[in-house]
């Protein structure tokens, strides 16, 4: 089968076409690739196509340049993990999606999660249904998040959760400097927002630009994690704040991360409830071969006791149950830095997944994948 690669310097992603008829090529994969691919050369009889990609981000934090190679095998290919293929979007045409954040079960449905987009999408927030039962999994759904009948504007949606009557909770990582604020959600079935809740001022008074990123809910009571340390937490430590719907009631416990390393920093991604413990992603913002914490770890739900906001906050003890570094590199590709969401479905397995940035400053790979429970 005579194949033609077509490289997109902007969507960082190798198309492959067999051209056995020239005049009608018909588009057969998409293969993630480093950072703006330039050039490419194929081995044909070594199976190999060998690409080198331009952009070298390593001064801003970012990939480095790198050269790509891949291996035509029989198979299941192993990209891409996530397709909308098919799917229409609610306006009508095919369905576009990246940098998704929030993972989420459905509670009723086996197979079925939901991913939220972030604000790359900001004038367009969605939360995303997809089929895990389907090789790639599928994005079968789109519901647009809306307020007083349009799309919501001025917000960062990270965190997702089922609120237990055909809704969600979510979390949105405030902005100061874009007029974005720190809160929590509530959508609806039907994607309307319903109620919105700000952070009380004992919380803000101490905010910085990184925020809510995690939403679970225990017992009625909803939980968020906040990525990184505000101007009030120690060193190395974040809060982890609990609100209370029927009471209006606000709390927290603080959790100690591992030390950064190499100037980045480590924060918390999603988190999800399972049995007797809370499961959280904690990792540093590290690409390649530089990075070092991509870990998910748990916390007993007998330690989420809240303390009043502005006194003494406990502790939480932390155990860590995975290291996603090898998960990361198991396609052969670089360690990407955003695992942003975790949700289990129906039979107890852990669901993984990482936000591409809409492929800024990124090769646009989406890694979704799923890992027993306790590692």
């Amino acid at each position: 089968m005579p194949l033609l690669f077509v490289l997109s310097e902007r969507a960082s992603v190798v198309a492959v076409y067999d051209v056995t008829d020239p005049a009608a090529p018909v588009l057969t994969q998409l293969l993630p690739s480093g950072v703006s691919p330039e050039g490419a050369v194929s081995i044909p009889g070594r199976g190999l196509l060998v690409t080198a990609n331009e952009a070298d981000l390593g001064a801003d934090g970012g990939p480095r340049a790198h050269v790509m190679i891949y291996r035509m095998q029989d198979g299941p290919p192993a990209y891409p993990h996530l397709t909308s293929a098919g799917t229409e979007a609610p306006e009508g045409g095919p369905l576009g999606w990246g940098a998704l954040s929030g993972l989420a079960e459905d509670p009723e449905r086996p197979g079925i999660l939901y991913a939220v987009g972030d604000s790359l999408f900001a004038a367009q927030p969605t939360i995303f249904t997809i089929d895990i039962t389907q090789t790639p999994a599928r994005i079968t759904a789109a519901l647009r998040i809306t307020r007083g009948g349009d799309a919501a504007q001025k917000l960062d949606l990270e965190g997702l959760a089922p609120d237990g009557e055909g809704g969600f909770w979510a979390v949105t990582e405030g902005r100061p400097d874009r007029l974005i604020p720190h809160g929590l959600i509530r959508i609806g079935a039907d994607g309307a927002i319903r109620e919105e809740i700000g952070f009380p001022p004992a919380l803000l008074d101490h905010e910085t630009r990184f925020g809510a990123e995690g939403v679970a809910v225990i017992d009625g009571v909803v939980w968020i994690a906040i990525q990184r340390p505000w101007r009030d937490d120690p060193e190395n430590h974040v809060k982890l704040l609990s609100y209370d719907p029927a009471t209006g009631e606000w709390g927290a416990v603080r959790y100690q991360t591992a030390a950064p390393t190499d100037g980045g920093w480590v924060g918390l991604g999603d988190m999800a409830v399972q049995g007797d413990h809370l499961y959280l992603i904690e990792r540093d913002n590290h690409v390649g071969g530089m990075a070092r914490t991509k870990l998910v770890t748990r916390v007993p739900l007998e330690a989420l006791v809240p303390a009043p906001l502005g006194g003494d906050l406990p502790t939480v003890p932390r155990e860590v149950v995975r290291d996603l570094l090898p998960d990361l590199t198991a396609t052969g590709g670089y360690v990407l830095d955003k695992v942003e969401g975790l949700a289990f479905d129906s039979e107890g397995r852990m669901w993984l997944l990482t936000d591409n940035d809409g492929v800024q400053d990124s090769s646009g790979e989406t890694m979704l994948w799923s890992v027993s429970r306790d590692g």
